[in-house]
């Protein structure tokens, strides 16, 4: 069993640049390419994103693979138009690395409020929130596995793991294959790389980001200045 404090982002992957978005664009009167047209991206980009002309943003695409707790997957899965999304399934198989996230933000702080642990039906010990966090997921776990293990004879490999899965906690962290057209990563980002958004999906929101302005040569570099991000 593996407890984490971060959710792990990788891109794997892209098409396009600036120019594709600006040829897109340009689809319309020429396509051809000159240096004095060239120069004209960024403006181009600039009045195209503020004016709400996006579909030419929809012909690029950033692949992103994703480690991360199933809320945090929850939130990427209401992102819906121009998104991809293929997550790891414990209905198709049994989760057996366990993987699962404690907020960073707990970790320094100090037990229960300082109010005495009564909670007489639990077989937890007294410790910090993240403490007793991780040693309720590890106790969802073993359940899990012990669950799916006793109802396989009866209900057959396959409903024991669809079924059984209902111990796996929120906090359990999952792999998803998640892509994304550029007009649709804006909508994430202007969504979940905010402050009132939650801090888990702002942290994948925010290392995205990051990651596709340190592709190198930044192909996207008007874009994303275009969008403000």
């Amino acid at each position: 069993m593996s407890a984490t404090n971060t959710n792990k982002v990788e891109l794997i992957g892209f098409y396009g640049s600036d120019e594709v978005h600006a040829c897109s664009a340009w689809t319309s009167t020429s396509r051809d390419i000159t240096e004095e047209k060239r120069e004209r991206i960024p403006k181009l980009l600039k009045m195209l994103a503020d004016a709400g002309h996006h579909t030419p943003f929809e012909k690029s695409s950033l692949h992103f693979l994703v480690d991360c707790d199933i809320a945090s997957h929850i939130h990427l899965l209401k992102h819906r138009i121009g998104v991809s999304i293929n997550g790891e399934s414990a209905r198709y198989k049994e989760l057996k690395e366990d993987k699962f996230y404690i907020p960073d933000d707990w970790i320094a702080l100090d037990g229960h409020n300082n109010e005495e642990w009564d909670y007489p039906h639990t077989n937890f010990s007294v410790g910090s929130w993240a403490d007793t966090l991780e040693e309720y997921t590890k106790q969802g776990n073993e359940l899990y596995h012990k669950c799916l293990k006793d109802l396989e004879p009866t209900l057959g490999r396959k409903r024991a793991k669809e079924s059984a899965r209902f111990f796996k906690t929120y906090n359990s962290q999952i792999q998803a294959d998640i892509s994304f057209n550029w007009r649709s990563f804006h909508h994430f980002l202007a969504l979940r790389n905010k402050p009132d958004a939650q801090k888990e999906i702002r942290d994948i929101a925010a290392t995205m980001l990051d990651l596709v302005k340190n592709i190198k040569g930044n192909p996207f570099k008007h874009t994303i200045e275009a969008f403000g991000h």
